[in-house]
């Protein structure tokens, strides 16, 4: 049965945590007290994601990502950060981690990066086919509809895999990049919501609708997502362009240079761009940005 595991070595906190994932109804959820217990039971039953505590005794969250990593690379890591965590949170995304979650944000915040993360399936076969693969590329022009963000982060993935830019576990991070891309080209810059507007709404029990509303007034419903994707033996370059106004991105918080914001929540999408692309780059008016993700030499 598909199920997700909670790591966390307080009680309360993985019972918090747990009852947010079982109050989506689609799976169930187990639970490990650390690092150490989470990996016997990878052993024994793969979850479809781990959700991790980071600071923990023992084996702590930064050494499971990078074990899970190795030994289960098909099953996504989404970290719980709280406030002096940001360091190794930051390292923990690096090594491998899929997204993160604050602590002081998880009922808004943790269900929806569950949802988003499990969204990213796995590409698919015709392998002898696909190991010919030497260019690729594709273009869309999105209705500011969030139900679309997967489906071209998926496509993104599978091409990436197919032509052997990434591997299966890396692919799932440029997808996380270029899904949080989409979404803050429709939901900052065509719908003009602010840095605490929707993250993204959950289609299926519909708990905000606000962008649903919004997206049918001018002059938001003529404004479109443009995404324009080039994947080469080398690397893969994805523009994702919207027809808003732009905004300063140089004011945005840099994890690399500032951990702290991972804590905070700051930024959520651009965080996880950053850390999961080889280069990001925006236009002058900062409605456009450029994902470049090279290819992984082993």
């Amino acid at each position: 049965m598909n199920h997700m595991l909670i790591v966390d070595d307080s009680a309360v906190d993985r019972q918090l945590a747990g009852g947010m994932l079982e109050h989506m109804g689609k799976f169930h959820v187990e639970y490990a007290s650390d690092g150490a217990e989470a990996l016997e039971h990878l052993e024994v039953r793969l979850p479809l994601a781990v959700v991790t505590d980071l600071q923990m005794p023992g084996m702590d969250g930064l050494e499971l990502v990078q074990r899970v990593s190795r030994q289960f690379p098909h099953v996504p890591v989404i970290l719980m950060t709280a406030h002096g965590s940001e360091e190794i949170a930051l390292e923990a995304l690096i090594q491998g981690a899929v997204d993160y979650v604050p602590k002081s944000r998880l009922a808004i915040d943790l269900p929806p990066a569950v949802q988003s993360v499990l969204a990213l399936s796995d590409g698919g076969s015709q392998e002898r086919l696909l190991s010919c693969l030497q260019f690729e590329e594709f273009r869309y022009v999105l209705e500011n509809d969030p139900r679309l963000i997967g489906d071209v982060a998926a496509h993104a993935r599978a091409t990436a895999c197919d032509i052997k830019i990434t591997d299966q576990q890396n692919g799932r991070r440029l997808a996380k990049a270029v899904g949080e891309a989409i979404r803050n080209a429709m939901f900052h810059g065509n719908l003009e919501f602010g840095s605490h507007g929707p993250r993204l709404p959950d289609v299926d029990a519909a708990i905000d609708r606000s962008w649903q509303a919004r997206s049918e007034q001018p002059p938001y419903n003529e404004r479109r997502v443009h995404v324009d994707a080039e994947f080469s033996h080398d690397a893969a370059r994805i523009t994702i362009q919207d027809d808003g106004r732009g905004f300063n991105y140089a004011a945005l918080p840099d994890a690399k240079l500032d951990p702290s914001c991972l804590a905070a929540g700051a930024a959520h999408g651009l965080v996880l761009i950053r850390v999961f692309m080889d280069e990001v780059h925006f236009n002058d008016a900062g409605n456009a940005i450029t994902l470049v993700k090279r290819r992984s030499v082993n």
